[in-house]
C-alpha cells in the first residue's frame, strides 16, 4: 500500500500542476524564450531543494567523538582527492578550451562560444559532484547515529536525503546550464560545447575516482581478510578509511558526473534532432525542455513517498515508481499540447520503461534473492576460487543478452513513433527523445544510487567506532539494499549510456553529411574504423584494471608493513597510519587516469584528422565502440556485482558462512569483481558517450581538412 503524501508532497504536486498550466498557455508565444525561463525556474528549484535537504541533513548529530573523528579523516580524504584530481583537470580544461575555440568555429557558431559553453558544462560538472560528495561524507556518520538513536527509519531518512542531494544538483545544473545557454543565444549548435566539458569531467572523475576505491579496496580486502585475517571494516587494517573515502569519491561523485553527462548529453542531442526535422524546429526543442523540467518535479514529488517503513527496498522503490508514472503522464500530455501528436510522448515512455526494465534485470542477475548469485554461491562451495571466476564470468556474459535486446526495443519503437510525424528525420528525433526519458527520473534515480555509498560507510563508521551489534545489523541491511541499488543503477546508466550515445552518433552523422552519402560497410576505411573502434573497450578496460592492480598491490605492501612494523596495532593497542594509505590511493588514481582519459579524447581527433580516413572511418570508429562498448560495460558491471552479493550471500551463513573456504573463494570473486563493476565497467559508459561527442564538436575541422 502507498503511503499518503506529506503536506510537503502536496505542495510539490501543486506546483508541478501550476508549470504544466503555464507552459500550457506558453505555447501559443512565437518563441520559447518565455518557456525556458519557467524551465530555469524549476532547475533553480532543484538547487534550493537540494540546498534544504543539505541543510537539514547537516543538522542531524553525528554522535560519538569517535564517530566524528572517523568522519572527518573520510570527508577530508575525499575532498583532499577532488582537489588534487581537479588541479589536474583545470590543465586538461585550458587545453581543451583553446583547441575548441581555435578549431570549431563555423557559420552561425563561432569557436569561442562553444569554448565557453564548454568550460561552463566543465564547471557545472564539477559543482554537482563536488556538492554531492561532499553532503555524501555529512550524511555518512549521521546515518549511523541515525541507527542508534532512531532505528532503521531514520537511517533510511538520512542516507536518502545524503544522497538526494546528489540526485538534484545533477539535474538543476544539468537543465539550467543547458537552458541558459540557449535562452541567451537561440544557438543549438554551441551547446555540444557544453556537453563535451561534462564529458570530458566525466570520464576522468568515473576513472580517477573508480581507481581511487578499488585500490583501496581491493588492498584492504587482500591484505585484511586473506593476509591478516581481519573482518570488514575492522579499525585495525590501515586501509580501511581510504576505501571509505573510496566509496564518496567514486561511487558518488564519479557515478553524478557519469549521469550528468549522460543528461545533459540526451537533452542536446534531442534538441539538435529537433532543428534538423522540418516538422518539429522549435516545437521539439520545447518538448524536449518541458520534459526534462517535468522529470525534476516528478523526482520531487517521488522523493517524498521514500519513507521508512521496516523495508528500505520497497520505500525506495516506490519512490522511483511514481516519479515514473508521473513522467508517463507528463510525457503523453505535453506531446499533444505541444507537438499536436501523442508519437513523441509514447517514445519518451519507451524509455522510460525500458530503463526501470533494464534495473529490475540488472538486479535479477546480482541480487542474492534470485538463481544466479545463489548459484555462483554454490559454485564458490563446490570447486573454490577457480570455479568462482568461472561462474561469476559467465554470469555477466549471460546477462547482457536482454539488455541488449530491451534497449533494441526502445530504439525500434521509438524510431516508429516518431517517423510517423516526419519519416527518418523524426524517427531519429525519436531515438533521443528515448534517451531523454530514460534519463527524465535521474533526480531520484542518482539519489537512489548515492544512498548506497552513504549506508555502507556507515556501517564502516559503526564498526570502527564499536557501536552496539543491533546498530550494525541495520547498516548491513541498508547497506546490502545499496548494493542492488548499486547494480540497478550502473544497469540504468549503462542503458541511457547506449541511447544517448546512439542519439549523439546520429547527430555526428547529421552534421558532416552521412545521411546523404551514407556509410559502405564494405569500404576499407569503414572497416578499419569498425574494428579500432570495437577494440577500444578492451584497451581501455586493460588500461583501467591494469591500474587498479598496481594501486592495490602497493595498498597490500602498505597494510603488511604497518601490521609487522606498529607495536600493539594487531592487537588493537596502537592507531594505524591512515594517511599513509588514503596518499597513495590518492597518487596512484591520478596517475593512472590520464592515459585512459587521453584515449577517449585523442582516438576520434587522430582518425578524423587522418587524410585516408575521415568522417566515415571516425563514424566506423563510434559504431564499432558503441556495440562492443555496452556489451563489455553490461558484463563487466552484471559480474561485479554478482561477485560481490554472492560474497555476501555466504557471510549471512550459506555453505559455511564467514571464514570457511567457500568464504575465502567468494572473497577472490569479490576482489576480481571489484574493478569489473566499479573502475571499468562504469567508465566504459563515458568513453563511448566522450568520443561521440568529440567527434561532433570537432567535425567542422574534420570537414575542413577534408576539403569539404
Amino acid at each position: 500500500m502507498i503511503a499518503k503524501p506529506s503536506g510537503f508532497a502536496m505542495f510539490f504536486i501543486e506546483i508541478g500542476g501550476f508549470m504544466a498550466t503555464f507552459l500550457g498557455d506558453l505555447t501559443n508565444f512565437e518563441s520559447i524564450r518565455s518557456a525556458l525561463i519557467v524551465v530555469l525556474v524549476i532547475a533553480a528549484f532543484a538547487l534550493v531543494f537540494a540546498f534544504v535537504l543539505s541543510s537539514l541533513v547537516s543538522k542531524e548529530d553525528e554522535g560519538t567523538d569517535r564517530m566524528k573523528e572517523i568522519s572527518f579523516n573520510i570527508r577530508e580524504g575525499a575532498k583532499a582527492f577532488l582537489f588534487a584530481e581537479y588541479r589536474i583537470l583545470a590543465i586538461v580544461i585550458v587545453v581543451l578550451f583553446i583547441a575548441i575555440a581555435l578549431f570549431t568555429g563555423k557559420e552561425g557558431a563561432s569557436g569561442v562560444q562553444s569554448a565557453l559553453c564548454f568550460l561552463l558544462g566543465a564547471i557545472f560538472s564539477i559543482l554537482a559532484g563536488y556538492f554531492g560528495m561532499n553532503i555524501a561524507t555529512k550524511a555518512n556518520v549521521r546515518t549511523a547515529n541515525g541507527a542508534m538513536t532512531g532505528g532503521m527509519n531514520k537511517a533510511l531518512l538520512v542516507a536518502f536525503r545524503g544522497g538526494s542531494v546528489m540526485g538534484m544538483s545533477v539535474v538543476g545544473f544539468g537543465l539550467f546550464g543547458c537552458a541558459l545557454i540557449y535562452f541567451l543565444t537561440g544557438n543549438f549548435e554551441i551547446l555540444t560545447g557544453y556537453s563535451l566539458g561534462a564529458s570530458t569531467i566525466a570520464l576522468f572523475a568515473r576513472v580517477g575516482g573508480g581507481i581511487y576505491t578499488k585500490a583501496a579496496d581491493v588492498g584492504a580486502d587482500i591484505a585484511g581478510k586473506t593476509i591478516e585475517d581481519l573482518p570488514e571494516d575492522d579499525p585495525r587494517n590501515p586501509a580501511v578509511i581510504a576505501d571509505n573515502v573510496g566509496d564518496n569519491v567514486g561511487d558518488v561523485a564519479g557515478m553524478g558526473a557519469d549521469l550528468f553527462e549522460s543528461y545533459v548529453g540526451a537533452i542536446i542531442s534531442a534538441i539538435t534532432l529537433s532543428m534538423a526535422t522540418p516538422a518539429l524546429s522549435q516545437k521539439g526543442v520545447l518538448f524536449t525542455f518541458v520534459l526534462a523540467a517535468s522529470g525534476i518535479v516528478a523526482s520531487i514529488i517521488g522523493a517524498q513517498f521514500v519513507r521508512g517503513n521496516g523495508n528500505p527496498q520497497k520505500a525506495l522503490n516506490t519512490g522511483t515508481y511514481i516519479a515514473s508514472a508521473i513522467v508517463v503522464v507528463a510525457a503523453i500530455v505535453f506531446s499533444n499540447m505541444i507537438l499536436g501528436n501523442i508519437y513523441y510522448g509514447i517514445a519518451i515512455i519507451a524509455g522510460l520503461l525500458v530503463g526501470v526494465i533494464i534495473g529490475k534485470i540488472t538486479e535479477v542477475y546480482t541480487s542474492s534473492d534470485y538463481k544466479f548469485v545463489k548459484h555462483i554461491a554454490e559454485q564458490s562451495n563446490k570447486g573454490g576460487a577457480a570455479t568462482t571466476i568461472i561462474s561469476g564470468i559467465a554470469v555477466g556474459m549471460k546477462s547482457t543478452w536482454i539488455t541488449i535486446v530491451l534497449i533494441c526495443v526502445a530504439t525500434i519503437v521509438a524510431y516508429k513513433f516518431g517517423s510517423l510525424v516526419d519519416g527518418s528525420t523524426g524517427g531519429l528525433y525519436g531515438i533521443a527523445l528515448a534517451a531523454v526519458g530514460m534519463l527524465s527520473t535521474t533526480g531520484i534515480t542518482v539519489a537512489v544510487d548515492a544512498y548506497g555509498p552513504i549506508a555502507d560507510n556507515a556501517g564502516g563508521i559503526a564498526e570502527m567506532s564499536e557501536l552496539p551489534e543491533s546498530v550494525r545489523e541495520i547498516t548491513d541491511t541498508l547497506d546490502s539494499v545499496g548494493n542492488t541499488t548499486a547494480a540497478m543503477g550502473k544497469g540504468f546508466a549503462i542503458g541511457s549510456a547506449a541511447l544517448t550515445a546512439l542519439a549523439l552518433f546520429v547527430s555526428y552523422a547529421n552534421a558532416v553529411g552521412l545521411f546523404e552519402e551514407g556509410i559502405d560497410i564494405l569500404e576499407p576505411s569503414t572497416v578499419v574504423g569498425l574494428l579500432i573502434g570495437a577494440m577500444l573497450p578492451f584497451l581501455f578496460s586493460a588500461f583501467t584494471m591494469e591500474s587498479v592492480s598496481k594501486a592495490a598491490g602497493d595498498m597490500v605492501t602498505e597494510v603488511v608493513r604497518q601490521m609487522e612494523n606498529i607495536p600493539g596495532l594487531k592487537e588493537g593497542k596502537a592507531k594505524a597510519d591512515y594517511k599513509r594509505c588514503v596518499e597513495i590511493s590518492t597518487g596512484a588514481s591520478l596517475r593512472e587516469m590520464v592515459l585512459p582519459g587521453l584515449l577517449a579524447v585523442l582516438v576520434p581527433l587522430a582518425v578524423g584528422c587522418t587524410p585516408f580516413l575521415g568522417v566515415k572511418a571516425l563514424g566506423g570508429v563510434l559504431a564499432g565502440s558503441l556495440a562492443s562498448g555496452v556489451c563489455m560495460a553490461i558484463f563487466m558491471s552484471n559480474a561485479g556485482g554478482a561477485w560481490d552479493n554472492a560474497k555476501k550471500y555466504i557471510e549471512q551463513g550459506a555453505f559455511g558462512g564467514k571464514g570457511s573456504e567457500t568464504h575465502k573463494a567468494a572473497v577472490v570473486g569479490d576482489t576480481v569483481g571489484d574493478p569489473f563493476k566499479d573502475t571499468s565497467g562504469p567508465s566504459i559508459n563515458i568513453l563511448i558517450k566522450l568520443m561521440t561527442i568529440v567527434s561532433l564538436v570537432f567535425a567542422p575541422l574534420f570537414l575542413k581538412l577534408a576539403g569539404m
